[in-house]
């Protein structure tokens, strides 16, 4: 892919990457903002090549996400996986229309495949290689995600 296609394929989807930068950085606009430069530089200058054009924006998310994770280590926001507990559904009041306070309550892992399938409106299989997971991984944080989320929102309407 040449300069010009480059650019185009990245004003065509800066708004998405944009958003996707900023829930990768925990919802923090300027650190998002940071981010995205960062990885559009990664782009522009080569180091990051586009192998078939048929993936673009997955291969751009993927970009985006491993520029994120290098941000939040050299700020010392980002903990692994693996550090990650699951969290409890707390009994504080909650707006059942504000469903990114939702979203936030839930792993790591369940958020950004759930945000790439219903905001970003990525398949299962696309959303695997961008995180870079099998897509058996990937359908069980969905599942457990939604599921999760429809018991939420449930406990909130019983209880008004």
């Amino acid at each position: 892919m040449n300069r010009n296609q480059l650019e185009t394929l990245l004003r065509q989807h800066h708004r998405e990457a944009y958003l996707w930068a900023r829930q990768c950085c925990g919802f923090d606009g300027e650190m998002a903002k940071d981010v995205v430069q960062v990885a559009y530089l990664k782009i522009l200058e080569g180091q990051a090549k586009l192998k078939e054009d048929r993936n673009a924006k997955t291969w751009l998310f993927s970009i985006i996400r491993f520029t994120a994770i290098d941000e939040l280590r050299k700020t010392g926001k980002w903990s692994g996986i693996e550090n990650q507990l699951e969290l409890v559904f707390e009994d504080t009041e909650i707006d059942e229309t504000n469903y990114e306070a939702l979203v936030k309550r839930l792993p790591k892992m369940q958020q950004e495949v759930l945000l790439m399938v219903f905001y970003h409106d990525m398949t299962l299989e696309q959303t695997s290689e961008v995180l870079q997971l099998h897509i058996g991984t990937v359908r069980t944080h969905y599942e457990r995600g939604k599921k999760r989320l429809k018991e939420w929102i449930e406990k909130i309407r019983i209880e008004k």
